[in-house]
């Protein structure tokens, strides 16, 4: 009789070390996946749980995208497409901030992000993004602000190298020169 009763609390007791190892486990892969994004998940959702489903979920749906890195000739285009919106944001600098964030729309649709909405945007560039989408929310929040009489100089500035941030990312995520001269 004892033995049975040792055997079972021998089995919940693995049991149990098996199940907290595995959500230890989870949990590390899902932080050092997305940085900054699990700690802004967990506070937005309404438990850590929660959060850490929405993340997978974002994971699942990313391992459905065709992200593709992009040829050298693509490449090159948007650094001269991105050299021209610098250029002109000296003569107008909201509109240029618009300009950035189409570019940056372009460039992630060109890569195989989908583009509807930038909630959805925000949610699929997290996966291996994350350390620079702080950058595209605060350029996007200024750009919607541009062409208000409350928006500084310095603030469209400042949107430009959010955006910037992102745009370099993007453009040249896994993959150089040297990569593709190989392949």
């Amino acid at each position: 009789m004892w033995i049975i009763v040792i055997v079972v609390v021998a089995v919940v007791i693995l049991a149990a070390v098996a199940l907290t190892l595995r959500t230890i486990t989870r949990r590390r892969h899902l932080q050092e996946q997305f940085g900054p994004e699990y700690e802004r998940a967990v506070e937005t959702e309404q438990s850590r749980g929660a959060a850490e489903r929405d993340l997978k979920e974002r994971e699942a749906r990313h391992e459905s995208l065709e992200i593709r890195p992009l040829p050298s000739t693509v490449r090159d285009r948007y650094t001269r497409d991105w050299a021209s919106v610098q250029e002109h944001f000296v003569d107008s600098p909201d509109q240029a901030v618009g300009e950035a964030d189409r570019l940056v729309t372009a460039l992630m649709s060109e890569r195989g992000y989908p583009t509807e909405n930038f909630e959805q945007q925000e949610r699929d560039l997290s996966v291996e993004h994350a350390r620079t989408l702080d950058h595209y929310r605060i350029a996007h929040e200024i750009n919607g602000r541009a062409g208000s009489r409350d928006i500084t100089t310095e603030e469209l500035r400042s949107a430009m190298v959010h955006y910037r941030a992102l745009f370099e990312e993007l453009l040249h995520d896994g993959t150089d020169s040297a990569d593709e001269e190989r392949h």
